[in-house]
């Protein structure tokens, strides 16, 4: 029995997950949130090289929603949905004008969770009670702090009289396709800027929406100077500076063979998250979002992506991995002992980065401890599972998600607290950046895991039997078969692991990839609540767009896709037996 102690992780308080769950999309919207954030990115492209002014009658979005589906290959059955997002952006840069406490949000009572509600109602509406069963209260609790004015209530007439009286500028809505359908002539006849999030399904009970869309109008402001900021282009210039000769030009040529091969490490593949994060966090923080970026943070977000490609090279080692990048890793091409010195190297040249700037001796300071604090819980996190690979036991979910906690979350809250610190502003955002990283961080290991079951060729946490969150949650989830084969698996009593393809229809039978997409999205929602205690309107807004960034190029390989067309046919089987 392994004497490793390895504590549970915290699930996101927001919704019980026993109460949440996905439901499938109308089949008129698109069925994945990849896909409705791939339309909305197109929309908002489109929006800003279209001359589009606001308000549109329906005949007028139909035109627009019609050549973005020939432009994009949308389904056509989409129209009316892409309309009301290119209504909705075609309005966002007036609605970032108008203060809080002119706005109104307006809510359907039917994203309650019906059955467990206890909210009464009286002439205005529902009166949530905060029972924190569903989305409703976040919403209100987050709108009503910045200043709006908050109705759960259906029907136009009680909005159209709060427009009459003056108080109310605009509208963020939320709603069912056929309502918006019957009030946009309404809206559009008192030419008032108004958003609507559309609803995921139209049956009146229990509906769902897209939070993070909600979130992002809720905040819209002009006070928020990043949210012109390109994020796509912020990321790709960060991207330009991990090229050989970039780095030769800011750092001075490699001084002998093992600096030589450390920046070519540093050069070599990824995705550049870190550093970016850094940057975008410094730039939210300073007076100027757009000016230009400086040498000292070129150095500081260079700095950040050796301390990761430094622990790559040690994880590597430890996990006796071969490949990385598709490539051969640094101890199997140089051997262990140089892999090793040029991980230490790059750890050394992280803090030399940090130190050799042009900025004050406090601001240095902060950064180098910011650094350190994170070196030092990343090797607690990695030691905690490298302890359980000597001997190891079966995971509950919540201990996997702690392992994740510990280890991939420092490295996101080192990044951001680095270039909150280079801007002076660490004391001000320290505590909302440690909350934001953690709920991140867990997500992303989340998300890497389900990756990990879509691709065949390369090595990873399932195939090596490492902490994984969807082999927690087969063994807890299993029954028969599948539960007994994970308990041998977990416990080293199997001489080979199942297949990839035996583990994702195990995946799939038992609800384990539904349950980790849950907590996928549940870490995902608890980063953007974090940021409820953020004052920096700039900074709120950029974190909040970051999330999208992430996640939205981060695309889980088609085994989800797999499950989607297999439960279509079952329900289409089912519904055939019904008829019958």
């Amino acid at each position: 029995m392994s004497t490793v102690a390895v504590r549970s992780a915290q699930l996101p308080p927001s919704i019980p997950l026993t109460v949440r769950r996905f439901r499938q999309p109308k089949k008129t919207l698109p069925q994945t949130k990849i896909e409705r954030d791939n339309v909305l990115a197109k929309v908002r492209a489109y929006v800003e090289t279209h001359t589009l002014v606001p308000p549109m009658p329906l005949e007028e979005l139909r035109v627009h929603a019609e050549t973005l589906i020939a432009e994009h290959n949308f389904n056509p059955v989409w129209i009316d949905y892409i309309g009301v997002l290119l209504g909705n952006e075609a309005w966002r840069e007036t609605l970032a004008t108008i203060p809080y406490e002119r706005r109104l949000l307006l809510m359907p009572k039917c994203l309650r969770v019906e059955s467990k509600c206890p909210a009464p109602f009286d002439e205005f509406g529902l009166l949530c009670k905060q029972c924190g069963l569903c989305t409703i209260q976040d919403f209100q609790n987050e709108a009503e702090k910045l200043g709006y004015a908050v109705l759960v209530a259906e029907g136009s007439a009680i909005v159209m009289s709060l427009i009459q009286t003056g108080k109310i500028e605009a509208i963020v809505g939320i709603s069912c396709l056929p309502v918006l359908e019957r009030t946009f002539p309404y809206v559009e006849a008192a030419a008032i800027p108004a958003v609507a999030v559309p609803l995921l399904q139209d049956d009146c009970i229990d509906t769902t929406v897209d939070i993070d869309w909600v979130w992002d109008y809720i905040h819209l402001t002009s006070d928020d100077k990043t949210r012109r900021l390109n994020l796509n282009a912020l990321h790709e210039e960060v991207r330009g500076w991990f090229t050989r000769e970039s780095l030769d030009a800011l750092l001075g040529k490699p001084a002998d063979k093992t600096e030589e091969i450390a920046r070519d490490w540093l050069a070599r593949a990824g995705n550049r998250w870190r550093p970016f994060l850094t940057v975008a966090a410094h730039q939210a923080l300073r007076d100027d979002s757009e000016g230009p970026l400086s040498d000292a943070l070129k150095k500081a977000a260079i700095a950040v992506e050796c301390f990761h490609k430094a622990s790559l090279v040690h994880d590597d080692i430890e996990d006796n991995d071969a490949q990385r990048y598709g490539e051969a890793t640094l101890h199997a091409e140089h051997g262990m002992p140089v892999a090793l010195n040029v991980g230490d190297l790059l750890i050394g040249e992280g803090y030399r980065l940090l130190v050799d700037n042009n900025v004050s001796g406090s601001l240095r300071s902060a950064m180098i401890k910011v650094a350190a604090e994170g070196q030092r819980e990343l090797c607690r996190g990695q030691g905690a599972e490298l302890l359980w690979n000597n001997n190891p036991v079966a995971l509950t979910s919540a201990q996997v998600l702690e392992i994740f906690r510990s280890k991939t979350a420092p490295a996101f809250e080192v990044a951001l607290k680095i270039g909150a610190a280079l801007a002076g502003k660490l004391d001000d955002t320290a505590d909302a950046l440690h909350d934001y990283s953690e709920a991140l961080g867990i997500a992303y290991q989340i998300h890497d895991d389900l990756d990990d079951l879509g691709d065949d060729s390369v090595a990873d946490n399932i195939a090596a039997m490492r902490p994984s969150i969807v082999l927690a949650l087969l063994r807890e989830r299993g029954k028969g078969e599948i539960k007994e084969t994970m308990e041998k698996l977990w416990n080293g009593e199997l001489p080979t692991m199942p297949d990839k393809a035996t583990i994702r229809d195990w995946a799939q039978s038992s609800t384990a990839h539904e349950k980790a997409m849950l907590l996928l999205e549940s870490y995902k929602e608890q980063a953007i609540r974090s940021l409820q205690a953020v004052d920096n309107a700039n900074l709120k807004g950029l974190l909040r767009r970051v999330i999208g960034k992430i996640f939205n190029d981060l695309e889980i390989k088609g085994w989800c896709r797999e499950f989607e067309v297999k439960n279509a046919t079952a329900q289409a089987k089912e519904a055939g037996a019904v008829a019958a």
